[in-house]
């Protein structure tokens, strides 16, 4: 099922015995469009602390009334690695946190066994060295890895071959996949205000140090896409 990211934002993230915080921001891969993190701000019991949790931890079931469980508990959440997140996350943190969970990376060494949930198991964490190690045998540890948040790219001008038209306001994701399909744009003063989805295939350059986004495709393509209609995406009232 395809959802709008605004409409996830401040779910709440329900661990096995506990409401953890809320998610405040996903982390993306500029180049893959793929979520990669949920950026969760904790409550009191962790001093406002923000986490990051992959994706592929959430429970396969569907999310109801604002939560998204996790086979967690509190206790793995509170002793996770203190990243912050205000800053860009580096491949370290990343074998860090993997490292913790004991979860199986996504960027190719395959070294972090553990279940597909983030079920602890029931051996130690390996040795940090041996991790760093094992991944710079696969030439990962030194990346670029892309991440960006989906909270810092809203309102970046949106620009066409021919000229700007608008800005970006939301995302379309697949709630199974975590793929971002689609990015949303407000034309306001072009097209009347209407809202379209431009395909993130057609994204040529993100200019992050001006706040553009630059399309491959004309505004008169943008014009006849497809509207974007916030009542066709499931609508959830959070618990707080």
């Amino acid at each position: 099922m395809q959802r709008n990211i605004k409409s996830i934002i401040n779910y709440n993230l329900a661990a096995t015995d506990c409401i953890v915080g809320e998610v405040e921001e996903f982390y993306f891969d500029d180049k893959s469009w793929k979520i990669r993190y949920l950026v969760v701000k904790t409550g009191n019991w962790l001093s406002g602390r923000k986490v990051l949790i992959a994706p592929h931890v959430l429970l396969k079931q569907p999310w109801q009334d604002g939560f998204f469980p996790v086979n967690l508990a509190k206790k793995q959440i509170e002793n996770s690695p203190d990243i912050d997140t205000d800053k860009p996350v580096s491949r370290q943190q990343e074998i860090e946190l993997y490292g913790h969970y004991q979860w199986e990376s996504y960027w190719g060494s395959g070294f972090y066994g553990g279940g597909s949930l983030g079920v602890s198991m029931p051996f130690p964490v390996l040795d940090q060295k041996v991790l760093i190690e094992a991944d710079k045998q696969d030439k990962h540890t030194d990346d670029d890895i892309h991440l960006r948040s989906t909270g810092s790219i809203i309102g970046y001008h949106i620009h066409t071959t021919n000229g700007e038209i608008g800005h970006i306001i939301d995302f379309i994701v697949d709630d199974q996949t975590w793929q971002i399909k689609f990015i949303v744009i407000d034309t306001h003063n072009w097209f009347g205000g209407k809202k379209v989805l431009i395909p993130v295939a057609h994204v040529k350059e993100i200019n992050w140090s001006e706040n553009k986004i630059h399309l491959d495709i004309t505004s008169s393509v943008v014009d006849k896409s497809i509207l974007f209609k916030e009542a066709d995406y499931p609508q959830v009232q959070t618990v707080n």
